[in-house]
């Protein structure tokens, strides 16, 4: 299963880079929740308990400076990235501490004034990294093409599928850290994965055309996603939507 890392950052302020307004998951992907524009309101939370849930004192990793090796990103633990003098991953913390994820979520504190640098390349490239975001955005403005083009291709209609997934396949290319399409596992990934989950089946049975052939970066990117459990318990039987694309697009029964 792939790893889940969890940036300080869920917390934000917009003065401070190690800061920032993005949760991280698989160590890079993205998901926002407190932006940096946007007042902390408790009062809108659900309530927690003031007390650790597990009642035991934890002992603090020291933290990582510019000499430190980077901990696995890729081995199932979910871990949260902060620093310890930073006020905003301070709130993450204690939100942490307060559902008693300590055995779920392990600490990675870094030194802000020796961070390795490591962790900006491997770990937060949104530090110093606007092309991702504005890759991202071109993503996300691109499935209307995607889905379209293959809506048209179930239908047996002449259309730019061909393209469509070239221009995918080209896409899972662009940055070199992971085989997502920001590098690492984000937004972006989460967009996609309901669609070609669902075409992938539908098209090989109904136009025998496999959507992954001659694309290694689009099959290793099902697989990958096929990985990562908060993705594939969502999964459903191929069949089922192989049969709800023949009622909703070929008008099947």
């Amino acid at each position: 299963m792939a790893s889940f890392s969890v940036s300080s950052s869920l917390f934000s302020s917009p003065s401070n880079h190690f800061c920032k307004r993005n949760s991280r998951i698989s160590s890079n992907g993205t998901v926002p929740w407190f932006s940096s524009n946007s007042s902390f309101k408790p009062s809108r939370i659900a309530p927690i308990s003031a007390s650790m849930a597990t009642g035991v004192k934890e002992v603090l990793p020291p933290a990582l400076t510019s000499t430190s090796e980077p901990p696995p990103i890729f081995d199932g633990t979910t871990r949260l990235y902060i620093s310890y003098t930073c006020p905003y991953a301070q709130r993450a913390w204690i939100a942490r501490n307060c559902k008693g994820l300590q055995d779920v979520i392990k600490l990675v504190p870094i030194n802000l004034q020796d961070r390795p640098a490591w962790y900006k390349e491997k770990v937060y490239p949104p530090n110093k990294d606007p092309a991702k975001k504005e890759f991202a955005e071109e993503l996300f403005s691109y499935m209307d093409s995607f889905n379209k083009a293959l809506v048209f291709l179930f239908k047996g209609e002449e259309n730019e599928a061909g393209a469509v997934l070239d221009f995918i396949e080209t896409s899972l290319t662009k940055f070199e850290d992971g085989p997502f399409f920001l590098g690492q596992f984000s937004l972006v990934d989460i967009a996609y994965a309901p669609f070609i989950e669902r075409f992938q089946p539908a098209l090989l049975e109904v136009r025998n055309y496999d959507i992954t052939a001659g694309k290694p970066n689009l099959a290793a990117w099902i697989e990958e996603m096929n990985k990562i459990e908060a993705y594939n318990q969502t999964q459903q039987d191929p069949k089922e939507y192989v049969e709800s694309y023949k009622r909703i697009f070929l008008g099947q029964r």
